[in-house]
């Protein structure tokens, strides 16, 4: 899985590293959260401001994350488990590191952490570390329109949960090895490191 703040380049690595891996002779799925399917398609409309809740408000965040982590359920049942069970490698952007980051800001621990409870252990988790000033720089350049979780104020609170969780395992789900690379560096710099530490795990 790769994981970091919008902005940091979990789309361009989850991409490079499937290319690179099937250069190697290796199946693999590239897939992503919210996902493709109909309930990752409401949660990407809530995060991009489309979806309104009661009387056209923001959608109420306890109801976006139990819409993210109905939505990584169906994803393991309809994509990621078929795709282990034929032989397949899944390299997935973004997974259930990103609820506890995120969705800890405005929701108790707990609560995030029981409805992400039947998440799959992830085999590896790579963090692309890069400071929330770059990374909102970065998104802006880009499209030049700030979602909800984007303003700079909520991606510094996200860039210190997720170093928190680099380190804290106690009372969390089981999130497997999670090793951090500075994404400030080059793209290919990155993904040769990104390309290293998954061959050294798994030796392909």
């Amino acid at each position: 899985m790769l994981e970091g703040l919008d902005g940091a380049g979990t789309t361009t690595q989850t991409a490079e590293l499937t290319r690179r891996l099937g250069l190697r002779g290796i199946w693999v799925l590239a897939t992503a959260e919210p996902s493709r399917g109909p309930i990752g398609t409401l949660a990407r409309l809530a995060i991009s401001k489309r979806l309104r809740g009661g009387e056209g408000q923001e959608l109420d965040r306890a109801a976006l994350s139990l819409l993210f982590a109905a939505d990584r359920l169906d994803h393991s049942q309809a994509e990621i488990l078929p795709a282990l069970l034929r032989g397949q490698w899944v390299v997935s952007d973004r997974y259930a590191l990103s609820s506890l980051a995120y969705q800890t800001l405005d929701l108790p621990e707990r609560f995030v952490v029981q409805i992400n409870a039947r998440a799959l252990r992830p085999d590896l988790t790579i963090l692309l570390d890069l400071p929330a000033e770059r990374a909102v720089k970065r998104r802006r350049a880009a499209k030049g329109q700030a979602d909800l979780f984007e303003e700079l104020a909520t991606q510094r609170k996200v860039e210190k949960n997720y170093r928190r969780y680099l380190v804290r395992r106690e009372g969390v789900p089981d999130l497997g090895p999670i090793v951090a690379l500075d994404a400030t560096q080059p793209i290919d710099t990155v993904a040769d490191q990104v390309e290293k530490l998954v061959a050294a795990r798994f030796r392909p």
